[in-house]
């Protein structure tokens, strides 16, 4: 069962045990509590990104609209603002689901956003939500997908397409394969290699062939960034 955290300064931990690939590939980013501590700086986030965070953020941000309404699920804690500037755009009667499988993400979250009763913070594993089916009015999955192996960013997109109404939109911001030319190829290709093993599936595959062939969005559309290297896509069931 997923644990609400109705008061989103003080999380409750969950019992949900850790996914394996989490632990061997990504323990140094997300999982060890050095990790908070080091990441979670606007600024780093930023140059990770190569100066890109602001524009991708705003960019998923302007999907959801100047005002958000209805159900909307955020699918795994990012660093940085995205969370706290999405809660800002919350109508009244709107309500922000946000799921992690990491109780450790969940707390830090949690310290960066205001106390309200339409933004709940979730334990869930992303490739199987706890939530019921057409739930939401959209969802968001941002730089998530990259960071799974293949079998779980499969399962990942099919929940949320799962839980998104008809009509509703699914939100994705990830890694995108960046042209031949590109000046930073030749450095995210030895990124990938060393930290970011499922990445390079992102420049191979368009998202969509993750997809299982009966939740195939209705409409797609896609917007590149920085020569490529970067996607917005919108999907609607």
């Amino acid at each position: 069962m997923p644990v609400p955290l109705l008061d989103a300064a003080e999380p409750v931990p969950g019992e949900l045990p850790i996914p394996r690939y989490l632990e061997q590939v990504y323990w140094w980013a997300y999982v060890h509590p050095g990790a908070v501590q080091l990441f979670e700086r606007t600024w780093l986030v930023n140059l990770i990104l190569f100066g890109n965070y602001g524009r991708l953020r705003d960019a998923c941000l302007a999907e959801l609209g100047e005002t958000v309404h209805g159900r909307t699920l955020q699918v795994a804690c990012v660093y940085g603002d995205l969370t706290a500037r999405l809660q800002q755009r919350l109508a009244p009667e709107a309500a922000l689901d946000v799921i992690d499988v990491l109780p450790i993400q969940l707390r830090n979250l949690a310290r960066k956003l205001m106390l309200d009763e339409r933004v709940a913070l979730l334990q869930g594993d992303s490739s199987s939500l706890p939530c019921p089916a057409e739930s939401y009015d959209q969802v968001l999955v941002f730089f998530l997908l990259h960071e799974q192996p293949r079998h779980v960013r499969r399962a990942t997109l099919a929940e949320a397409m799962r839980v998104v109404r008809p009509g509703g939109r699914v939100v994705i911001v990830d890694y995108h394969r960046p042209s031949g030319w590109h000046p930073m190829r030749p450095l995210l290709h030895l990124i990938f290699r060393q930290l970011e093993p499922y990445a390079a599936d992102l420049w191979r595959h368009d998202i969509v062939e993750f997809l299982p062939m009966p939740l195939r969005p209705a409409a797609l559309r896609k917007t590149s960034y920085f020569g490529g290297l970067y996607q917005k896509l919108v999907l609607t069931r």
